[in-house]
């Protein structure tokens, strides 16, 4: 089957340059799910069928590189707390779900994020640990661990929305031998693997070194990355408590040798010039979260110092509980404003760079950047339609610029994985949708009980 797209603003955002690869009116052909052509004008190939899009945008579908989709039914708690008072909230409901719970939760949280136009996301998975609450940054570490069905449902729900994704689990170190630590991990990667790897883009660790209380967690996690070739993004220097306790773990990362095997950094906001010059020389990358650091008052994460090191960004949307709307326009705006207001300087983030940032950039700090992230040859046609006249925002002074700053899901029209129709008007093609949200909305009844009513 093939697809041909006509009378396109194409937005290609290439790899190896910063032009976003704009074509007033362009092309593009589809086959066999991948991107077999692209160009300007009238297109010299036919197609099994073809979309004339009519002057509207298409774009890259875009890329979380650091997503919790299982949060989806969650949105609202913890409103007046920061990271670790909103994690009570949260992560203490869902101490109270099933596997089966987290199955649907996760499967509405995909969908959710396809029809806001994000067709590829890194998605840590819950722990299989009982959630504790913790202090200062600190965990206990006594939980008990709650079965590998906790974790392959949560596979299992981001595989049937029809989502990308990379998939990434815990390793909870503190929970019995070594040996059975590393089994339970290897049980979860091969569960992923054994999925098709079209979708299922990868495996990786949640690095968990931030609140670990083993001294070896980072050399865990570092012979987890060898022994399986996984990546690891570690949530770090995220909350504005215990700053000084957080920087001390950096160390633990950099001694185990994780910068080098290309640690990921989600979030790594309360930094030194110090710790930001050697994880960017090292090798290590960073993805910036920027409506959750603003809802969660976690602060700005110095993002074009980080670029200006050399250091690879990418952009998540993080939890729909701490997003609370997954909405990749406002998260690059809200991204855009933030650093601008902290420079006072425009030029510090421009459109064009964080455009880049939620799409390429994302799927480079994710490894797969050879099949997603931009609209190249080769690579598979995820791709968004957008409509700059539903609701009319007037002249296309810049048009990339304009898409950016001006576009929202209202404008979106139509979202596509593979050059498939996934979603509509905001609405989901897949046919579990339906039930995806009859079963969220069946969590409070079920979990008031068990947990009371979360602040």
């Amino acid at each position: 089957m093939s697809l041909l797209v006509v009378h396109a603003r194409l937005i290609t955002v290439p790899a190896g340059t910063d032009d976003p690869g704009y074509v007033e009116d362009g092309w593009m052909l589809v086959e066999h799910g991948r991107i077999a052509a692209l160009g300007a004008g009238t297109p010299s190939v036919t197609a099994d069928e073809t979309l004339d899009v009519a002057g509207r945008f298409v774009a890259p579908g875009f890329v979380s590189s650091h997503s919790h989709l299982f949060t989806s039914g969650l949105r609202g708690l913890g409103v007046a707390d920061t990271l670790y008072g909103w994690c009570d909230s949260m992560l203490g409901s869902t101490a109270h779900m099933t596997a089966e719970q987290l199955y649907w939760s996760t499967l509405h949280g995909s969908l959710d994020f396809l029809s806001n136009g994000v067709t590829t996301a890194y998605n840590f998975t819950d722990p299989l640990q009982a959630w504790e609450s913790m202090v200062d940054g600190r965990r206990a570490g006594t939980a008990d661990l709650r079965g590998l069905d906790y974790h392959f449902r949560q596979a299992d729900g981001a595989r049937d929305s029809g989502i990308r994704f990379v998939d990434a689990s815990g390793m909870d170190v503190t929970v019995g031998t070594e040996d059975e630590v590393f089994d339970r991990f290897a049980a979860e990667i091969a569960h992923t693997r054994s999925m098709d790897p079209d979708y299922a883009l990868g495996t990786s660790i949640m690095g968990q070194v931030q609140w670990s209380p083993h001294p070896e967690a980072a050399a865990f996690e570092v012979e987890a990355m060898r022994r399986h070739g996984v990546t690891n993004q570690a949530h770090f220097l995220e909350s504005p408590e215990a700053i000084v306790h957080q920087q001390s773990k950096f160390a633990l990362y950099r001694d185990a040798g994780a910068l080098g095997l290309g640690l990921v950094f989600g979030h790594f906001i309360q930094t030194t010039p110090e710790i930001i010059a050697e994880a960017a020389a090292g090798g290590a990358a960073m993805s910036w979260q920027p409506a959750s650091n603003g809802r969660l008052a976690s602060g700005v994460a110095l993002v074009p110092e980080m670029l200006e090191m050399g250091m690879r960004v990418g952009v998540g949307l993080d939890d729909q509980a701490c997003t609370d709307v997954s909405d990749p326009w406002q998260n690059m705006r809200m991204g855009i404003y933030m650093q601008r207001a902290r420079t006072k300087d425009p030029l510090s983030m421009m459109p064009e760079t964080m455009l880049r940032l939620h799409t390429l950039g994302g799927a480079e700090i994710m490894g797969v950047d050879d099949r997603v992230g931009s609209l190249e040859v080769g690579k598979f046609a995820d791709f968004v339609v957008v409509d700059p006249r539903m609701p009319d925002v007037g002249p296309l002074w810049h048009p990339v610029r304009s898409y950016v700053l001006a576009m929202s899901p209202r404008n979106l029209k139509a979202v596509y994985v593979g050059g498939e129709l996934v979603s509509a008007d905001g609405v989901s093609t897949n046919p579990l949708a339906p039930e995806a949200s009859a079963r969220l909305h069946e969590l409070p009844a079920a979990l008031v009980p068990l947990r009371g009513r979360p602040h």
